[in-house]
């Protein structure tokens, strides 16, 4: 049977099989295999389900034991995906996103449905991307608030002056801000010696985000709690003024008023300011308010010196509005101005819970027997008041003479500015501290009053006017 083979041709991929018996340990093997992850999308998921949320935060820890996640640094990691869970509670019948025509992009706020885990991803990377924002913001801080000390913020200062005088050299802020970031990062500032130059060399990979559940990664978070409460603070602070901006207060026509005449005026005035000093002062003028020495001292003497000024323009103004609602009765009959006086004890609470005295603090129910009486017309403090003065001054029986009425579109005001007494013993309420005798009076209680005994008061005034009419009667 040999014979009729001539030839036999070996294929170049032929591979030679050795025997059984040889004992070179060489035998016929599959080949290994090398188990790989697949391709990761760089972030092209638009809803990604829970599945998505939590199998690569498990898969990368559990690589090994030793990386396992313990199960109360498990718990603060799933803390965004579980408090949005048990807050935000997504109604079934919910309207999906509005539409829009086509090639009209949607805006930012309404791109994406309101979603769970959409909600939960975006928190995680916004905690793990935002730590640059709140590192400007902490050196802005630092530059306005003078925390590095006065060389530090003089140089910004400098800087700003600078292109207040030279103002097209804005143009250039770019391209310094690139090159600022690339000296300062550049391998050749940091290398100690050649060898730290020599490994300089080699392309520093881009540094890492910040993992969840780290130091870095808390602190992000610290810091956005504190935006929030920040944020909400300032709403706070404004809320109150903003009303008169909408036409649901009665001071909105003057406002209007105001705001259209100053703009007329400002308008020829605007051509004869030096607009580079004017943006120089507007920039400094802020740095300079915000200098420990001018916050924490020259304004507080400056407030304090000037502080029987505002209160006196403060009455005033207050009076003013009074006579604007006046009618025409009030304007032509004799008007005059009555009195009564507010007393009060202040008395320290027993223990540390607040239920136990509900009168501690400052009440009227903490006059002694032989004290004056909560309300009086008379300075003395025992004269003038039907009743036992516990209630408001308009439940009150305050007797006038006959044909006297009180003006009705006016109620009792607080003496602010002391006139009974010196100005200078009178807080900005009006209240006058004495101590357990009602002596001695102070704008603010001493340290020794608190202990002996405290006490205050102050004067309120009400108009009243004279009726011919009623007199005869």
């Amino acid at each position: 049977m040999s014979s009729s083979l001539d030839y036999v041709e070996i294929p170049s991929c032929a591979t030679r099989l050795q025997p059984l018996s040889s004992g070179n340990g060489e035998e016929i093997r599959p080949a290994p295999k090398v188990l790989t992850s697949l391709p990761r999308p760089s972030q092209h998921v638009s809803t990604p389900s829970f599945s998505s949320i939590t199998s690569p935060t498990l898969s990368s820890h559990g690589q090994s034991g030793s990386n396992m996640l313990s199960p109360s640094k498990l718990a603060f990691t799933t803390i965004p995906q579980l408090l949005l869970i048990s807050t935000l509670q997504v109604p079934a019948n919910a309207p999906p996103a509005p539409r829009t025509a086509k090639g009209v992009q949607r805006l930012l706020s309404t791109r994406d449905p309101l979603s769970i885990p959409s909600t939960t991803v975006n928190f995680k990377r916004f905690v793990a991307r935002v730590g640059p924002v709140f590192w400007l913001q902490d050196r802005l801080e630092e530059i306005l608030m003078w925390r590095k000390g006065t060389r530090y913020t003089t140089v910004w200062m400098a800087a700003y002056g600078f292109l207040c005088y030279f103002p097209r050299l804005v143009l250039l802020l770019p391209h310094v801000a690139v090159l600022s970031v690339m000296l300062v990062m550049h391998p050749a500032l940091h290398a100690a010696d050649s060898d730290d130059a020599a490994k300089s060399e080699v392309p520093t990979p881009p540094p890492a985000q910040t993992s969840e559940g780290s130091v870095d990664w808390f602190a992000n978070v610290q810091a956005i709690q504190n935006l929030m409460g920040a944020y909400s603070d300032v709403h706070d602070y404004v809320q109150p003024v903003i009303p008169h901006f909408t036409n649901h207060s009665p001071y909105s026509p003057v406002i209007l008023t105001f705001v259209l005449a100053s703009l007329f005026l400002m308008v020829p005035v605007v051509y004869l300011l030096p607009i580079r000093t004017t943006f120089l002062i507007l920039g400094l003028a802020p740095l300079v308010c915000t200098h420990p020495f001018v916050r924490l001292s020259l304004f507080p003497a400056l407030l304090a010196g000037a502080h029987p000024i505002f209160t006196s323009l403060r009455m005033r103004l207050t009076r003013i509005i009074d006579d604007d609602r006046l009618e025409d009765k009030h304007w032509r009959s004799e008007m005059k101005e009555v009195e009564l006086f507010e007393n009060e004890r202040w008395m320290a609470s027993g223990s540390n819970d607040d239920h136990s005295n509900p009168d501690a603090g400052w009440s009227k129910a903490n006059l002694k027997p032989a004290d004056r009486k909560p309300w009086t017309r008379g300075r003395d403090g025992w004269s003038g008041i039907t009743g036992d003065g516990s209630g408001d001054v308009s439940n009150l029986t305050f007797s006038l003479a006959p044909g006297w009425l009180f003006v009705e579109t006016e109620d009792w005001r607080p003496d602010l500015e002391g006139t009974w007494i010196a100005p200078s013993h009178v807080d900005g309420n009006g209240w006058v501290y004495t101590n357990d005798a009602w002596l001695d009076p102070h704008p603010a209680p001493l340290e020794e009053w608190w202990s002996s005994g405290l006490t205050r008061r102050r004067r309120w005034t009400r108009r009243i006017y004279c009726d011919p009419e009623l007199a005869k009667q």
